[in-house]
């Protein structure tokens, strides 16, 4: 199987690609690498602008995955329009190249951020979502414009993500969880802005072995699917990270919270991905708390930039606003 990664050498792309050529398949990214390139050797990359990409350059491809896109709240809010046409325009467009140049499937990475508050309800993909924040906004669009192209010979699945945390080469620790255990480390001190906000969690090992079902199923499947390791709430998850940061790093934390409104609360279920295609979560939040334990020693400056896509994103969108 040939596929085409779309932001492929990210925090998510780089784990999955290593975990995808392990089956064999031949997969090349697009990716401009604006974190760098931390790409495992069997995959070849193409440093193009997404936005660049025309029908020949997806001829011969069985499924394209896009994973590029601003990646959440904080790049979305600092500039509107670029949130809309890297995660709107830019994957509706290489959607239907795909599906001009005979490609099988395409494969969106969409997130639970689309459901924006869900009143303590766990929600399926049959719920409506209530998001009023640009970025989940920006991912629900895509969804509508994608599956109006899906048939019979063009498999469209959207991807609805939890908030992924735990190891990667190409490193974040702008994600809940990597946050909380960078904090507990830095300052000896989580801190918790609203306690009873529910978030689901989904382990980066989790993320790539949904990423595998739905390659692997069959392209009668499309639709959309959550994904999730863990559903919780903040306070839980700090006490999480608190117990075995303590444990573990002998580092005492505490936690400080406040009880600052938020909209943004939600939980949801991945009964239809265990159903369609055989996904069950295998890692929970204390593994990914451990799997950030392990790699401690790999981390380096927690203040290097190239840790928190804001800040990549901040240069790459002042050098936009100088040159227009």
């Amino acid at each position: 199987m040939k596929i085409l990664i779309v932001g492929g050498a990210g925090y998510i792309g780089t784990v999955l690609i290593e975990e995808l050529l392990k089956f064999d398949y031949e997969v090349d990214v697009v990716d401009l690498c604006w974190f760098g390139n931390h790409l495992p050797s069997g995959c070849r990359l193409i440093k193009r602008d997404a936005m660049d990409l025309v029908k020949n350059d997806l001829i011969g491809y069985d499924q394209v995955i896009f994973l590029a896109g601003l990646s959440n709240d904080p790049m979305a809010e600092l500039s509107g329009p670029h949130n809309f046409i890297h995660n709107t325009a830019i994957p509706t467009h290489i959607a239907i190249l795909a599906k001009e140049a005979g490609v099988k499937r395409f494969i969106f990475a969409s997130s639970a951020s689309v459901y924006g508050f869900t009143n303590n309800e766990i929600y399926n993909e049959e719920s409506i979502p209530l998001t009023a924040f640009p970025y989940g906004m920006s991912k629900l669009q895509t969804e509508r414009g994608i599956f109006q192209i899906a048939d019979k010979n063009f498999s469209v699945v959207a991807m609805r993500k939890g908030t992924v945390c735990g190891y990667s080469p190409r490193m974040r620790f702008d994600l809940v969880v990597n946050t909380m255990f960078k904090t507990a480390i830095l300052t000896k001190k989580i801190t918790i802005n609203n306690p009873a906000l529910q978030r689901p969690i989904l382990s980066i090992r989790d993320a790539v072995r949904a990423y595998v079902f739905t390659i692997r199923s069959p392209y009668s499947v499309s639709g959309i699917f959550n994904f999730i390791s863990e559903n919780t709430n903040l306070k839980e998850l700090g006490e999480t990270v608190q117990h075995i940061v303590t444990k573990e790093l002998d580092i005492d934390v505490e936690l400080e919270i406040f009880n600052k409104p938020d909209l943004r609360s939600y939980q949801i279920s991945a009964a239809k991905a265990e159903m369609v295609l055989g996904y069950i979560p295998t890692f929970f939040i204390k593994d990914i708390v451990y799997e950030l334990v392990s790699h401690r020693n790999e981390f380096g400056d927690f203040s290097d930039q190239n840790y928190y896509n804001i800040e990549i994103f901040k240069k790459t969108y002042e050098d936009w606003r100088n040159r227009s």
